[in-house]
């Protein structure tokens, strides 16, 4: 169970509640109207919790846990243990982040506006919307309805944000227009300076950046993580897409609808991602390329060329991923002969 220090306790679901909600099939002999009260992991749960199954690798611990029900895929139901309630579904890791999210709703605005705020009398605020302490709000700002400015957030002169969004304590916005449903996490800094310079032999002269940040709906972006704001051109995170902890986005970047970024990733200026790309942990990218729809880079990667669309690379400098692992196994045997 989460520690209600932190959560709310969950209200309790029926077996019926819980495949409507999951969208899945019941299976086993439990009541429908039989309550569950919690989620938990397969080797922690009793008869009253939820839990699932997604990777083959637990079949294991499914086959002997004593959950009283379980999300789970239709190949793996003949490895369920007797009495346990089966919730059936094609995609038993979405059903659970479903079941998840009932249980444990995300937080509301409260409406609240705390007196330890600056607030320019010029803003705009949505119906519901919660400001907390040491706050400051700009000039111009426009803030939709019910959204949440955590402790000490900055939220810069001319700043738009949508509704239902929430940002974290410390996050500093300027030059950006932030749309519906959007989740900022601490530290987070949106809309600062691109790194332009004019080089010289003398000096570096600054290049103004005179473009934005443009955040679609239902994007997530993980803490101290940086989006620069366009040069000239707006800097683009498009609608559904998930980034995370430590990225760097540098200006006049434009990432498609629903890609996911993992942390510590860096990307150079003017580069384009399509959308569906999967960035993994630590990967870099050089400016101005154009990723193509659903490529997906490895951890790591260094990626210095264009891809094409539907492509799986790795290494560095990256390439496609039969190729690396070709490259791989060839030097495996180099070093094997060279060892004999």
């Amino acid at each position: 169970m989460a520690d209600p220090r932190f959560f709310a306790a969950p209200t309790p679901m029926t077996l019926s509640e819980l495949a409507a909600t999951a969208e899945a099939d019941i299976q086993g002999a439990a009541p429908v109207e039989q309550t569950f009260v919690d989620v938990m992991p397969l080797q922690e749960a009793g008869a009253r919790h939820v839990s699932f199954l997604d990777n083959p690798l637990y079949i294991s611990e499914f086959s002997k846990s004593a959950a009283g029900a379980c999300l789970v895929h239709p190949d793996l139901v003949d490895k369920a243990p007797n009495g346990m309630a089966l919730l059936v579904t094609r995609d038993p890791y979405r059903a659970y982040a479903r079941v998840a999210q009932a249980f444990y709703p995300r937080t509301q605005a409260t409406g609240r506006i705390s007196i330890d705020t600056v607030i320019d009398p010029s803003a705009v605020l949505g119906e519901g919307v919660q400001i907390d302490a040491g706050a400051v709000i700009g000039a111009r700002v426009e803030i939709g309805a019910n959204s949440r400015i955590s402790p000490n957030a900055v939220v810069a002169d001319g700043c738009k944000i949508g509704a239902d969004c929430q940002l974290g304590p410390g996050v500093s916005l300027s030059h950006c227009i932030i749309g519906d449903r959007v989740i900022v996490h601490a530290g987070v800094a949106i809309g600062q300076d691109g790194f332009g310079f004019a080089p010289g032999a003398e000096s570096h002269m600054k290049v103004p950046q005179l473009g934005r940040v443009i955040v679609e709906d239902d994007v997530e972006i993980g803490a101290n993580a940086c989006i620069d704001r366009g040069s000239g051109p707006d800097t683009i995170i498009g609608a559904g897409s998930k980034i995370d902890n430590l990225v760097q986005i540098g200006h006049n970047v434009q990432i498609g609808c629903g890609c996911l970024i993992a942390s510590q990733t860096g990307i150079s200026g003017s580069t384009r991602f399509g959308n569906l790309v999967m960035a993994g942990g630590q990967s870099g990218f050089a400016g101005h390329l154009v990723i193509g729809d659903g490529v997906k880079i490895a951890g790591q990667a260094g990626v210095i060329g264009n891809i094409e669309p539907g492509v799986t690379v790795a290494g560095m400098p990256a390439r496609p991923l039969r190729e690396f692992f070709k490259e791989v196994a060839f030097v495996k045997r180099l070093m094997k002969k060279k060892a004999e």
